[in-house]
């Protein structure tokens, strides 16, 4: 047998965070750890790091993007095609980033996802407030069914409210939990199988191994790109729903 790495280690060790950036040929970098503003440590990450550089990649996407929307917008037409789909990338590269060797999937991180869903959260109720006004707003919450009155209407609005508080609070916490296990799930799996090899030490299992780690690649991939598109859709929804409410 084989005598190979701790499989356990190095699966927990590539998903978690830490201050250390791996590079190829065993070369490391390692991040600061004592930034403290007011008695807070806000020393950056490695998935502080690759979200930087997803940011970046928004920026010049966006640059990209927003020259074919004023393009657009000097011929008198609509924005399509790339210049309308800027508002998932910042996912979208946390996504591939993780693909890569040696790289970091931010969106891996429950305070990442957990940001993500917030963010989304707020610009639904806002946007919602904005739109609606504050009576508006309220019908959202407090829910009546159209020409009910006296005690039913009071009852109903008893039984509704903590359900649509409930949904309102459900829907970023989804939102956190898919994106966090789909870009989790994939690379245990993706270095679980590589471990078969150390653990077997067959050349017949490195095969079908290599083989498996080829096809989740590839879903990976596929994954990356749906979860993004997912996230940004469902935020949509939610926004025209709430500036819609009947």
């Amino acid at each position: 047998m084989i005598q190979g790495p701790d499989i356990g280690k190095a699966i927990f060790e590539h998903t978690s965070d830490s201050y250390v950036i791996e590079w190829p040929f065993g070369l490391e970098t390692h991040l600061p750890t004592d930034w403290v503003i007011f008695g807070v440590n806000v020393s950056p990450t490695k998935h502080v790091v690759f979200m930087g550089i997803a940011a970046a990649l928004v920026f010049l996407t966006i640059w990209y993007g927003g020259r074919q929307v004023a393009r657009r917008h000097r011929e008198g037409k609509a924005p399509s095609g790339f210049g309308a789909a800027v508002l998932f990338f910042f996912i979208l590269y946390c996504n591939l980033l993780g693909l890569l060797p040696w790289g970091a999937a931010p969106t891996g991180n429950l305070a990442v996802t957990g940001a993500l869903a917030l963010t989304s959260f707020l610009t639904v109720e806002i946007s919602g407030f904005r739109a609606l006004g504050p009576k508006g707003y309220l019908k959202t919450i407090v829910f009546v069914p159209p020409g009910m009155t006296g005690i039913g209407a009071v009852a109903m609005a008893l039984i509704m409210t903590p359900i649509e508080i409930i949904g309102k609070i459900v829907k970023p916490f989804a939102l956190t939990l898919r994106l966090f296990a789909n870009m989790t799930a994939g690379h245990f799996v993706i270095l679980a199988l590589l471990g078969l090899i150390f653990i077997f030490g067959s050349w017949l299992v490195a095969a079908g191994s290599v083989l498996f780690v080829t096809f989740m690649m590839l879903l990976e991939l596929l994954v990356a790109f749906l979860q993004a598109y997912i996230f940004a859709l469902l935020t949509s929804v939610f926004i025209g729903m709430m500036q819609h409410a009947h």
